[in-house]
């Protein structure tokens, strides 16, 4: 699928409903991303057209996660580091589960947040993490499921692991308290599922531990 009616866009998409009717969709990652184009066009504004993207493209100005982009459609995902010419964007999202785009300093940029989604053994100590958006990396440190880490988007080496544990910090990224976040008071059981007490802004809320993402 090359585009998408407007009205079925992601309801995290942070743009208007109203306009063309039709808008391209991501290479891949679909239901998790929003495409390049629509980011540096409509929401950071930062180029008129596809025409204008394209030839920024050629011109090898564009990065994602320090990554040399070449497709207008690429996706970008929750936390990734876009670099158009000398800026650097950090997709974020707000309490109302719109994306966002924060402008961050070149140190900032360096680095990107990841969620361990699962693990496997390689044998000979090695272990291969699974981290969000389909990341791999190889380590041999202690790391549980649940757990994030802090990875240098330029050697891919794991600078800081920030452990799912009580007054850890915690953000959601998925469900009905996406984009709240705040300190972990409690974790447990209930119903067979892992749930995290959060102190947030808004209160105390009870999120699945599936549905957040250990940042401090």
């Amino acid at each position: 699928m090359a585009h998408l009616n407007r009205q079925n866009i992601g309801k995290f998409w942070s743009i208007p409903r109203k306009g063309t009717k039709y808008l391209t969709v991501a290479s891949h990652n679909q239901k998790e991303s929003i495409p390049l184009v629509v980011v540096a066009r409509d929401i950071l504004k930062l180029v008129e057209n596809k025409k204008r993207l394209k030839r920024a493209l050629n011109e090898k100005q564009i990065f994602v996660n320090h990554k040399e982009i070449r497709e207008t459609n690429y996706p970008i995902c929750l936390f990734d580091i876009l670099t158009i010419g000398k800026k650097n964007y950090k997709a974020n999202l707000l309490e109302n589960k719109k994306m966002i785009f924060n402008e961050i300093s070149d140190k900032d940029a360096k680095t990107k947040i990841y969620k361990v989604i699962n693990k496997k053994l390689l044998g000979r100590g090695k272990i291969q993490l699974n981290l969000m958006q389909g990341k791999n990396i190889i380590n041999d440190e202690k790391i549980k499921v649940g757990d994030s880490v802090v990875v240098n988007l330029k050697d891919n080496k794991i600078v800081k692991i920030i452990s799912l544990e009580k007054d850890r910090t915690a953000f959601a990224i998925k469900g009905k308290h996406t984009g709240n976040y705040g300190k972990i008071i409690e974790i447990m059981e209930r119903g067979g599922k892992k749930i995290a007490k959060i102190e947030s802004k808004q209160g105390r809320i009870n999120v699945w531990v599936k549905n957040i993402i250990m940042v401090k």
